[in-house]
């Protein structure tokens, strides 16, 4: 018998329930994982609280390491023993242990600390992507993400800096400005006090930028249109704000603007090109251009202690629980 969070109806935190569940042993193709961290994303309150729809009863989360206890008839590349995370997959992450499809799972290299690829795996295979394809930067740009200071961002600001970036990052406080700035951020905008476009245009000296990464949405869509040159692109890779609905002829009053929405699964597949990435992610960490650490840890016991300080915006950086 193991743990693991469950939820019978969509709501707020407290409908996360810490309860005993069965854990089998792996069938074909399958892994079963004990898992020593498990991260925390904003698109788990999504899920929690319906906007993204799942089956209910359900478990939840997406994103944890831990180490390989058995493995199933057909797993070639996935032994006992090994230290692995993984992003995607079903959810039930929130758990002890768990059955795993193997392909989905990552090997973690030596020199990388379990904590520490707990805050790599969504959140760091999420800055791969946005800055080598989506958007692929080529050094010397100067962009605004927002939320610098977040779990994304924080590894943002310093991917900006080891390619030659310069990275315009919103914060809603002074305190995340400075964490943003120590991590490679060039200039912060404290959206509190601060107006964003007015800011982007000083920086830039009235040009603005090419491509603005917005995981906010619905608060900040106006000012992030506002901020881009003509036929720049706007990256909407979040809504912590809510939804956001944009009309055609608006991108092309702001200045013909491409408009995407990603997601991750679209640009991870197949696994050969998700261990790529994750190669080129960990390169970065080994040879110290990005470090990271959880800020925030929680029991798996506390998710919802976790998920409402989340969504109070009182975090910084990564946070894990830990089972």
């Amino acid at each position: 018998m193991s743990k693991a969070i469950r939820f019978y109806e969509t709501g707020g935190p407290e409908v996360l329930k810490f309860e005993d569940v069965e854990v089998g042993e792996p069938g074909p193709g399958e892994a079963r994982v004990r898992h020593s961290y498990i991260a925390l994303n904003f698109i788990d309150i999504y899920f929690r609280t319906g906007r993204y729809p799942l089956a209910l009863p359900n478990g939840l989360g997406s994103d944890a390491v831990g180490v390989v206890e058995a493995v199933g008839s057909g797993v070639t590349d996935i032994r006992v023993g090994d230290r692995v995370g993984y992003l995607i997959g079903p959810q039930g992450a929130y758990s002890q242990v768990r059955v795993m499809p193997a392909a989905v799972l990552i090997p973690l290299p030596d020199g990388i600390s379990d904590s520490t690829a707990a805050t790599l795996m969504m959140k760091g295979m999420t800055a791969q992507y946005l800055f080598r394809q989506v958007y692929p930067l080529q050094g010397g740009e100067t962009i605004l993400y927002h939320a610098a200071a977040g779990g994304v961002g924080l590894i943002a600001c310093q991917w900006a800096r080891a390619m030659g970036v310069t990275m315009i990052g919103t914060v809603s406080t002074d305190e995340k400005a400075a964490i943003a700035k120590a991590n490679g951020c060039a200039h912060t905008i404290v959206t509190s006090r601060e107006n964003i476009v007015q800011r982007v245009k000083e920086i830039t000296d009235g040009k603005g930028v090419p491509v603005v990464y917005d995981s906010v949405g619905k608060d900040t869509l106006e000012a992030s249109l506002d901020c881009l040159q003509p036929r720049g692109s706007l990256i909407s890779n979040g809504t912590s704000s809510g939804a956001v609905i944009v009309d055609s002829q608006m991108l092309a009053v702001k200045g013909s603007i491409w408009f995407t929405r990603p997601a991750m699964m679209h640009y991870i597949q197949p696994r050969a090109h998700m261990l790529d990435m994750a190669r080129e992610l960990f390169d970065h960490v080994l040879a110290g251009r990005v470090a990271s650490e959880p800020q925030q840890t929680f029991a798996l016991a506390d998710a919802a202690d976790a998920h409402r300080a989340l969504e109070s915006r009182k975090t910084v950086g990564s946070t894990v629980l830990v089972p």
